[in-house]
């Protein structure tokens, strides 16, 4: 089986749509998309999300399901250097989050005492659970960090949903922190990461990436990514974003 986590195009949060970009970006996108065999379509309820798919799937002449779960990744915490707000738990300097050794290990990102007080790893179970359920409808259960092909196929399944939530799906699928993910990669808007599941010995799969954040839809007609989720490359860069 095959996975496509797609990211939004280039958003516009204030309406939660597209900009004037992020449009083209995600009719570029649906050319790709639209060219495949899609055997089903999961979607966030995000308006962003649901727009850039939703060129797609009149390509593809089919419809997606719509699921909560997907929604962008939402458990604040109160960041070491903010004291008048809590933010989003994948924004952390990095100066701050790599002092604590426990956020490289799967097992141990979560009992960092904010990410526990913002109750982080509750809402990484109900999502990964949630996703977990849809795997298991298509053939794939899970059973510790490997998944029993209780119906193995060769079906392509894509979710339409954000950075933050992407990247939880795939630290689960990888048994990998998603602290890793959420700091160490960018998947630009419209970019698609594609897993599959590997089957070496009968009945037993692991998935895994084939690619991360792929923007060759974009650069097949010259159309730079856009900028959102990444930080200025050089801090004199004035026309890159800051904190």
């Amino acid at each position: 089986m095959k996975l496509l986590i797609i990211r939004h195009a280039d958003p516009d949060y204030e309406i939660d749509s597209l900009t004037e970009k992020g449009w083209h970006e995600a009719e570029l996108l649906s050319e790709k998309i639209g060219s495949m065999k899609i055997d089903k379509v999961y979607v966030s309820p995000y308006g962003r999300a649901k727009d850039t798919a939703s060129l797609s799937l009149k390509k593809l002449n089919q419809s997606a399901e719509e699921c909560d779960w997907l929604r962008e990744f939402e458990a604040p915490i109160r960041r070491p250097d903010i004291t008048d707000r809590k933010i989003i738990p994948w924004d952390w300097l990095p100066q701050d989050w790599t002092q604590d050794e426990r956020f490289y290990h799967y097992d141990q990102w979560f009992m960092n005492e904010r990410m526990a007080e913002g109750r982080v790893k509750e809402e990484y179970d109900r999502v990964t659970e949630a996703f977990d359920a849809v795997l298991a409808m298509h053939g794939y259960s899970r059973d510790g960090h490997i998944y029993r092909a209780q119906k193995p196929n060769n079906d392509t399944i894509a979710f339409f949903c954000h950075f933050g939530l992407g990247s939880v799906l795939i630290s689960h699928l990888l048994s990998v922190s998603p602290m890793i993910f959420w700091h160490g990669t960018c998947a630009a808007p419209s970019s698609v990461t594609t897993l599959v599941t590997e089957e070496r010995r009968e009945g037993i799969a692991q998935f895994r990436m084939t690619s991360f954040g792929d923007t060759g839809h974009l650069f097949a007609n010259n159309e730079p990514p856009a900028f959102a989720a990444r930080f200025c490359e050089c801090y004199d860069n004035q026309d890159e974003r800051h904190d």
